[in-house]
């Protein structure tokens, strides 16, 4: 549920006064084509911006079945409120899940804002899910979304039902360090602090520039540094999708954010989390090697391993259908009855 007053939404795009959230037609079926052929991406069935503190708020987008269990999805680095799988109504349909894709500070409609540790969202994602009438709920983090799904297990035991890592980044810094090249982020956690806002400006001033070339840089991406995921790249939901998350967010500055975050101690070590957690790993994955995956399922008290012979970073998400049939499994083990995402 989501109330009136100072917690409100606006439209995509809209510099009209917050109103009331966003409800979208058309939502659950498939990708669809428009008038001139091209791929349309999925369209949430309600956007919005939920208030987390004083002058700062976080942005949201909803998919899925209205009235299903709920599931916050945290887009990778970068990402937005719309970097989603393009199946993902029919299968939320199909699974009973209502996905809420949350944005972090300083992308699309989120205040810019800086966390200290990757645990800090947690606070502004409780919030959010109190005033969306979350009782429990199941947490999804793709790449570099995945530390942010950690911290909020982490914080919130007792309301998070499950978590799942999408080629989910591991820490870089204390016992839990995988054994990968991303460990020279603890050398470059003072720079990377001092030039966060600087870099989250030059991100956004380069989006702007590449903008009208968002097709053509995306192609030469998915021809020269796809390698794995090149096939899943080239499909065209895909493109229309990602193209569309990263020129529609008007703004990229978490991305920095991120870096300098990841250079930190996340603020808890992965044996503190007690939920279940299910790593979905490619083993051609280039971005995130499957050693993090391996690393965090086997350090977290209740981690599973799920590994794909031959896939890329994007393992798990574009395999969707499975990643939200396995959740509803955990989700049915760990509940005795669906529990409602409404306060009503």
């Amino acid at each position: 549920m989501t109330s009136g007053g100072p917690n409100d939404a606006h439209p995509a795009g809209s510099n009209d006064e917050f109103g009331e959230p966003v409800e979208h037609p058309g939502f659950g079926e498939p990708t669809a084509l428009t008038d001139d052929g091209a791929v349309r991406p999925p369209e949430p069935r309600a956007t919005g911006t939920i208030t987390v503190a004083t002058d700062r708020h976080l942005g949201w987008a909803e998919f899925g079945h209205p009235d299903g269990d709920p599931v916050l999805w945290f887009h990778g680095t970068p990402g937005a409120r719309t970097q989603i799988p393009p199946a993902v109504d029919e299968v939320a349909l199909a699974n009973g899940f209502r996905v809420i894709t949350v944005e972090r500070p300083g992308t699309g409609r989120s205040t810019d804002h800086k966390y200290h540790r990757v645990l800090d969202f947690s606070a502004d994602v409780e919030v959010v899910a109190d005033e969306l009438g979350l009782d429990r709920f199941a947490v999804v983090g793709l790449s570099g979304g995945g530390p942010y799904a950690l911290g909020v297990a982490h914080a919130l035991p007792e309301r998070v039902v499950c978590v799942t890592l999408l080629g989910g980044l591991g820490p870089v810094r204390g016992p839990d360090a995988v054994l990968s090249y991303t460990r020279v982020l603890r050398l470059m956690a003072p720079p990377l602090e001092v030039l966060r806002s600087p870099l989250g400006s030059l991100v956004n001033g380069i989006l702007k520039v590449a903008t009208p070339f968002a097709d053509l840089a995306y192609g030469a991406y998915a021809s020269v540094l796809g390698l794995a995921d090149r096939d899943t790249l080239r499909e065209p939901e895909f493109r229309a999708m990602f193209i569309r998350d990263l020129v529609e967010a008007g703004e990229l500055r978490a991305a920095a954010h991120d870096l300098a975050l990841f250079a930190r101690h996340w603020g808890f070590n992965l044996d503190e989390v007690t939920v279940p957690v299910i790593c979905w790993q490619g083993l051609a994955d280039h971005i995130v090697p499957p050693s993090h995956g391996h690393h965090q399922a086997a350090r977290l008290p209740h981690g599973e391993l799920r590994v794909r012979q031959g896939a890329g970073h994007f393992a798990g998400f574009n395999q969707v259908a499975d990643v939200l049939g396995r959740l509803r499994q955990v989700w049915a083990l760990r509940t005795e009855a669906p529990t409602s995402s409404s306060t009503d």
